[in-house]
């Protein structure tokens, strides 16, 4: 089988305060929701949008920045790959849920604190100002 590639990048807002939880084996994962929506004018000449939801997955130390630093409606840059998780409920019908699992994430727009200052942030694995 040859080599493929999985990767998706979105830009939108977020749809709910990203929850965060430990796995049994202390691992912190986030999970919160993106919005994006696309424009377009249809034959008739009416304009027409649609929206497209995303859930985000992030792992480790991406997981405690997402929690600490995203908030509902924030604008927000996602680049990950898609995975579809599958599982099976007590009554044995079986469920599909498909995932952004996040590998970056860089927040949009201002971000400046409550006394207006730039809120500038620190990763220390890359120290980068702005990416995550």
């Amino acid at each position: 089988m040859g080599r493929g590639l999985n990767k998706v990048i979105i830009i939108g807002y977020v749809g709910r305060d990203p929850e965060m939880r430990y796995t049994p084996s202390g691992r912190p994962v986030t999970s919160f929701s993106v919005a994006t929506a696309r424009t377009w004018v249809s034959a008739e000449g009416e304009r027409r949008e649609e929206t497209e939801w995303f859930n985000v997955v992030a792992w480790g130390n991406l997981a405690e920045i997402c929690k600490a630093h995203l908030t509902k409606n924030q604008q927000v840059y996602v680049e990950g790959r898609l995975q579809t998780r599958g599982w099976e409920d007590e009554q044995g019908k079986k469920h599909f849920r498909t995932e952004l699992v996040a590998q970056e994430m860089i927040l949009l727009g201002d971000r400046r604190t409550h006394n207006g200052d730039i809120d500038f942030i620190e990763d220390d694995d890359n120290n980068s100002d702005y990416a995550f």
